[in-house]
């Protein structure tokens, strides 16, 4: 599938439950058995830290096939100054889909949306090996870390505007947008909506639990 086969558009109220079972069949059994993303998203959109500019979908031959979304978010520096950014995530292609250049041409029209808007830095926790293609960099190299000076391995940094962070030490201060997700009740009771699945044991959720739970000194 060439990127001229694919319609990137924003998201309409018609396609929340399309999207929401996209991210189900691309997260399902990834990083944990199971997953919270379809419920995530689904939260999401009510979030005040939600940016519905950045909210855009990948159609091809009429069927929504992939999805990226964003939340503001901030770096604040050792004096206090605060600096607007965003977080990218999650970023979702059904896995029939996957390797045919859908997520990159989803970054790549939403790093230019957010640019025009303003925002110079995205930041994404994810695996590296997932976007190290895209421009992102380990925080490290930006001197971006979370309070007390962790530095994580999957804290992604990408600057929109090339010179955008001088260096200077950064502090994450993410979204509190994703803090339902810890309801295992709750994330349980919206997943029975969809058609059941089984939840499973795969090696990605190793190799997640690696990257999560590292940090670079």
């Amino acid at each position: 599938m060439n990127n001229t086969d694919i319609i990137i558009r924003r998201e309409n109220k018609n396609d929340f439950c399309e999207v929401e079972n996209l991210a189900r069949e691309a997260f399902w059994n990834l990083s944990v058995p199971g997953c919270f993303e379809h419920y995530f998203i689904h939260i999401m959109r009510d979030h005040p830290d939600f940016i519905p500019e950045l909210d855009f979908v990948a159609v091809a031959d009429g069927k929504i096939v992939g999805a990226v979304m964003y939340c503001k978010s901030k770096l604040v520096d050792e004096q206090g100054c605060v600096k607007d950014i965003v977080t990218m995530g999650p970023l979702c292609v059904l896995p029939e889909f996957q390797r045919r250049g859908i997520g990159k041409a989803l970054l790549e029209h939403t790093f230019a949306v957010a640019r025009d808007m303003g925002y110079d830095t995205v930041v994404n926790f994810g695996n590296p090996d997932n976007y190290v293609a895209r421009g992102y960099k380990s925080c490290k190299k930006f001197n971006v870390c979370f309070e007390g000076d962790v530095f994580p391995a999957a804290l992604l940094v990408k600057e929109l505007t090339d010179g955008a962070l001088d260096g200077r030490k950064w502090f994450y201060h993410p979204s509190d947008v994703d803090a339902p997700c810890d309801d295992e009740k709750a994330v349980a009771e919206f997943d029975a909506l969809f058609p059941p699945k089984v939840k499973g044991w795969q090696p990605s959720q190793e190799e997640f639990w690696i990257h999560s739970h590292s940090a670079i000194t």
